[in-house]
């Protein structure tokens, strides 16, 4: 059996506990919560909106070996958390995908961290994995749904640069 990729979270404990997708995952034994930087994997994917490369095909090693990143905190401090990350890993952006989450449903870019991990696994080729943490939530299928299309052009790109051209299709 393959080994599922290793989802670690740096979780700032910014948000509504109740809503919080990261804590959810943790708790059903889906992904590692990190409350220090430092505590954070060397080499792992970091999931960074601002970074200049797409994640796709060319990453699979990475995080197979090394493990997804996903930061938890206020967008407030977002951009700063993320460059002091960029140096200790490899940041990828996701590309054009629509939220299902209650809060910002249909929403270009809005994911939450679940949405986040499984979008980024999907990508991997971990579809299996990717709608196994999905089904945490009642909406969770949904986002599959929602993205279908997208995500599996996405996967079969064989480049971040094909991902890019795949994403200007969708906007």
């Amino acid at each position: 059996m393959k080994k599922p990729v290793q989802l670690i979270v740096f979780h700032a404990g910014q948000d509504d506990p109740k809503k919080c997708t990261a804590k959810k995952l943790h708790r059903f034994g889906f992904a590692t919560l990190q409350k220090t930087v430092r505590r954070l994997p060397s080499h792992a994917v970091l999931l960074d909106p601002f970074a200049e490369k797409s994640l796709s095909c060319e990453d699979i090693a990475l995080a197979q070996r090394h493990g997804l990143v996903a930061l938890d905190c206020s967008w407030k401090t977002a951009e700063q958390t993320f460059q002091s990350l960029e140096i200790r890993m490899t940041p990828r952006a996701l590309p054009f995908l629509l939220a299902a989450n209650p809060v910002n449903y249909g929403k270009a870019y809005q994911l939450s961290t679940l949405e986040a991990f499984a979008a980024a696994l999907y990508i991997l080729d971990e579809v299996v994995q990717a709608t196994s943490i999905l089904g945490i939530y009642t909406w969770g299928h949904r986002f599959l749904e929602l993205n279908k299309e997208p995500l599996e052009e996405y996967r079969k790109a064989s480049s971040s640069a094909e991902v890019i051209q795949i994403m200007n299709k969708y906007i």
